[in-house]
């Protein structure tokens, strides 16, 4: 994330953050966001770009991006209860929820100060309520399927990268198609990363891996329905009927048999498809270049 983002992000904090302490925390978040090697924000900006945009708000508009994207990462966190190092994880979580609240309420006026629409508005609200609602099925274990699994991943992961992309393109003056194409690509750009993260997980196995936290990922899933009596224990410790102590006491062995069962293969395959899909749509974005190019460099192009 570039400076100037970081800056209009502070600004925003000071703007409705009187209270030292908690202005200081804030900024701490966002230091620590700041960090990170992707940039919601350069999507946001590359998104307006590619669509030749022109709007004098459109760096105010990424950082708001950035801010409300960090105030989901806190959630995430508070809910799966990882990631202990972030300074969020360190303070309370009831001032880690005060600082979600002042997050939200910052990102809500900065929009009116940039003069989004009502229409736009109310698309940017439903794709953070659409993420919200796959995160909500993500916790409550609501996939015992792989089509619920994909479907969950879209609602949650892809209505980021659209939630990116509408806040660059909320201020200019492209069709319909165009935005329904890009909203299309956004949600395969989602799936493809959410997939990544399946298959880095995958490759762990600790007290806080997926597998462990019986979770039901796209490999975990396609682990359940092995038919072999070597996986009859992961089956047994997803119905409860095992504790975790059982596995971690043949850690090594589990390990072999998640490498050889497939299920990496068989995942990569699914994210192909997704792949695909992505160089479909984006082939066919009737946008010009460099912005085309480096839309896709951004997005998904690690993967193609």
């Amino acid at each position: 994330m570039d400076r100037e983002t970081v800056e209009h992000m502070y600004r925003m904090v000071d703007d409705h953050v009187g209270a030292e302490d908690l202005n200081a925390l804030l900024k701490a978040f966002i230091e620590e966001k700041a960090q990170e090697q992707g940039s919601w924000s350069s999507i946001t900006r590359c998104t307006h770009e590619m669509l030749e945009g022109a709007s004098p708000h459109i760096d105010r508009l990424a950082a708001a991006t950035e801010l409300i994207l960090l105030c989901f990462d806190i959630v995430d966190d508070l809910q799966d209860q990882d990631h202990e190092s972030k300074p969020w994880m360190q303070c309370p979580p009831a001032v880690a929820l005060n600082a979600v609240l002042v997050f939200l309420t910052g990102f809500i006026g900065e929009l009116g100060q940039c003069g989004v629409n009502r229409r736009s508005l109310y698309e940017i609200s439903k794709m953070l309520s659409r993420s919200v609602s796959g995160q909500h099925k993500d916790v409550t274990n609501q996939v015992p399927e792989v089509d619920d699994y994909l479907a969950m991943i879209q609602e949650k992961s892809g209505s980021l990268f659209r939630f990116a992309c509408q806040m660059g393109y909320c201020l200019t003056d492209c069709s319909d198609e165009t935005k329904e194409r890009i909203d299309d690509l956004a949600d395969c750009v989602g799936m493809i990363h959410q997939i990544q993260n399946d298959l880095k997980d995958i490759a762990q196995f600790d007290v806080k891996s997926d597998l462990l936290l019986r979770k039901r990922t796209l490999p975990i899933l396609y682990l359940l329905n092995v038919d072999s009596e070597a996986f009859r224990p992961v089956k047994e410790y997803y119905e409860g009927k095992i504790t975790a102590d059982v596995l971690l006491q043949d850690k090594e062995q589990y390990m072999r048999l998640i490498v050889d069962s497939g299920c990496i293969e068989y995942t990569k395959i699914v994210q192909s498809v997704c792949v695909q899909k992505a160089e479909e749509l984006w082939t066919g974005l009737q946008v010009p270049s460099p912005w085309k190019e480096k839309f896709r460099e951004l997005t998904y192009a690690a993967f193609a």
